[in-house]
């Protein structure tokens, strides 16, 4: 698939950002409150808006569009008509109103352009179709690939490293086709002149792998950063129809993404400030800050300058997961031999 040019145009230090669970109408948490590994789910005004990647890290990559995806979050802000031009820089005074919808944790801001490319379920282009069904194979139960339920975006793909490989994707909490179509004309208007407007998202990054690879064809981890979006879908859709490229300030939450043992490292700061600070908090924050360190550094990422995407691994690979190898059995509606 051939993908555009991405650029990091720019980041920052992971900050306190969002309002409490009980305010935010986005939060991340386990779908049964009562079972807390139950699937892992975004939640919209307090309904799963999609399933994500399972807890172990085993499991495959996922986002799955559910009931609770049934509308869009920018008329709930007062939103700078900064976005209406390419951001060069993230500034605190556009991040500020898009706090109210998020939950209260860390994120890691990041500014990137991209070149989007519409992908439907099952089509040349789906990602659960092709790159996940050759390390994980069929889902077990279903016989099938995983369906997400969701048109999306693809954007980027690169190798972390030799047995990793990560993948890109632009979700919209709506499909394309609820999308106004005055306003999708409008922002292709704009592209056609030069105007490159910048959408925002909530992210996530999740790094998953099979503890085995007996039905892997093409075995290594895959590190999947989806970006659900607050603002931006009539921007999205523009921009993939014109092959045109696009700016996202993506919110990337450390508290509700999936890591590595592998991505932590040694605590910062004093002794005690580390020992104060509680170990879930720690490892997230640290996970922050290789993450940014590791986007920085992979191929087409280097900050303002553009690059050329690679090919995904494309061979198996002998090492195995260290990772937690088993899932939990309250997991019954996808069971896994994984």
């Amino acid at each position: 698939m051939p993908y555009g040019e991405p650029v990091l145009v720019s980041s920052l230090p992971p900050i306190r950002f969002g309002v409490p669970d009980e305010r935010a109408p986005l939060r991340f948490g386990p779908a049964d409150p009562e079972t807390p590994f139950s699937d892992r789910s975004l939640f919209m005004a307090g309904e799963p808006a999609f399933e994500l990647s399972y807890w172990c890290g085993t499991c495959p990559f996922l986002f799955e569009r559910k009931g609770g995806a049934n509308g869009t979050l920018s008329a709930e802000v007062e939103l700078s008509q900064d976005l209406e031009r390419p951001l060069s820089v993230i500034d605190h005074r556009i991040l500020v109103p898009f706090a109210s919808l998020v939950p209260e944790g860390e994120f890691l801001p990041l500014l990137l352009e991209v070149e989007p490319i519409l992908v439907e379920p099952h089509d040349d282009s789906d990602y659960f179709t092709h790159e996940q069904v050759a390390t994980w194979g069929v889902d077990s139960f279903w016989g099938l690939p995983a369906n997400p339920r969701s048109f999306y975006y693809r954007s980027f793909e690169t190798s972390v490293k030799s047995d990793a490989h990560l993948y890109e994707f632009v979700v919209p909490m709506v499909p394309p086709r609820w999308n106004d179509r005055e306003r999708v004309e409008h922002y292709r208007a704009s592209l056609d002149q030069g105007v490159v407007p910048t959408a925002v998202a909530v992210s996530t990054l999740d790094i998953c792998q099979p503890a085995i690879e007996d039905e892997s064809t093409d075995y290594y981890a895959h590190w999947g950063l989806a970006h659900f979006l607050l603002d931006g879908h009539h921007k999205f859709e523009a921009a993939a129809q014109a092959g045109a490229k696009v700016r996202l300030l993506a919110l990337v939450s450390l508290d509700g993404s999936l890591a590595r043992p592998e991505d932590i490292g040694p605590p910062s700061g004093t002794p005690e400030q580390a020992a104060s600070t509680p170990r879930r908090t720690r490892r997230l924050c640290l996970t922050a800050a290789r993450v940014a360190a590791d986007l920085a550094t992979l191929p087409g990422l280097s900050a303002g300058s553009a690059a050329v995407s690679s090919a995904r691994t494309g061979q198996r690979q002998d090492s195995t997961s260290s990772w937690d190898t088993s899932c939990s059995s309250s997991r019954s509606r996808r069971p896994s031999k994984r």
